[in-house]
This record gives C-alpha cells, structure tokens and sequence, in this order.
C-alpha cells in the first residue's frame, strides 16, 4: 500500500466516523465540532484528487464561515433542544419511509452504474501539464463563464445588503452617531465649564 491510499483510507474513515457522529452526537456543540472534522477530512479528499481549489474552498469557506456560524449560533441562542426533540416520534414513521426511499435510491444507484470508453473519451480537457488546478479553473472562469461569474456575484450581494436591511431595526431610544452634526459642533457646544466650590466634589 502507497502513501496516497494509506491517506485515503484514513481520511475516509475519519469523515464518515466524524459524518455519523454529527447525527449521533447529543450535544449540538459537539455536532458541529464534527461537522467541521468532517470538512477537513473532505478537503483532504480534494487534495489526493488534485483539486486543491475545491480543497482551500471547503476550509474556507464551510469551515471558515457556515461551519462556524452554526458553532456561534448554537452557542448564543441557547436554543430548548429538549422541548424540539419533544415531537419527534411524531414524524418517525414519515422520516423511516424517506429513509428507506433514498436508500433504495442510493442502492440502485450504486449496482447500476457503469463506465464506458465512448462517456470518458467526451469527458472535458484535463488542465494542461503547465498550469496547476487553481489557475485552470481562474482560466474558464474569467474568460469562458466570466458573464455568470459576476451575475453570480450580484445575486450574492444583492442578498447580503437585503439580509442587512431587513435585520436593521431603528429602535427610537437609541441613540446613534450623525456625523455631520459632530463635525459642526464649535467649543461652545462641545465643552462645557462649570465652577465646583472647593471640597464639595462634582
């Protein structure tokens, strides 16, 4: 056995031993902790394969921010997850037959295929010997699919500043900074001067 498979095996194992462990974990805490491990052991998947941008974009991104977004959100809400676990036999039967449903899917899915020369020969161009995974995706990206890739980008901050603005709430007795107002002041505005008798304090 080589050293990538050795590695492979044991990237393997650890992210479906940290995937079931996400489902099975009772402290939610701890479920995302996992969860993380488990985009790691991912991401080191991509690295074998050679995908080291999709790699980098997993820790980064999944692990980086949503991953430990969830982790802040678990740990700030202080959410009653005895009191959401309460209905839970209620839906057991409906989730057993989706269970079942998509594991004859996956079954199906996995004793029916099969690879042929004619779907790997119309497979896509390998990146060139000269150029790493990273700089053949920038390629295609900013050249072939450089009009999607920036509406992509609009859509995306149209949603950030929409998230924003609906979560902004001016509360009326709050007081906040008017800029132009504070750069108007002069010092008989700003400071004020009062005469305190001698031991008496302010």
């Amino acid at each position: 056995m080589n050293a990538a498979a050795a590695f492979f095996y044991l990237f393997s194992t650890c992210m479906i031993a940290s995937a079931f462990m996400v489902i099975a974990a009772r402290n939610p805490v701890h479920s995302v902790l996992f969860l993380i491990l488990a985009f790691v052991n991912a991401s080191g998947l991509f690295l074998l394969l050679g995908a080291e941008f999709l790699a980098m974009i997993l820790v980064v991104v999944y692990v980086g921010a949503v991953a430990v977004l969830f982790l802040f959100v678990v740990m700030m809400l202080d959410v009653d997850f005895a009191e959401l676990k309460q209905g839970f036999l209620q839906y057991l039967p409906i989730g057993a037959l989706i269970g079942t449903v998509v594991a004859i899917e996956l079954v199906m899915v996995t004793t029916g295929w099969v690879s042929s020369d004619a779907s790997i020969a119309s497979a896509g161009t390998p990146a060139p010997d000269d150029l790493s995974n990273t700089a053949a995706l920038g390629r295609v990206l900013y050249t072939k699919h450089l009009y999607f890739f920036q509406a992509a980008g609009l859509v995306l901050l149209t949603a950030m500043i929409g998230a924003i603005v609906l979560t902004l709430s001016h509360k009326p007795d709050v007081k906040r900074q008017v800029i132009s107002e504070q750069n108007e002041r002069d010092r008989k505005t700003a400071v004020e001067l009062k005469k305190v008798p001698s031991r008496a304090g302010v």
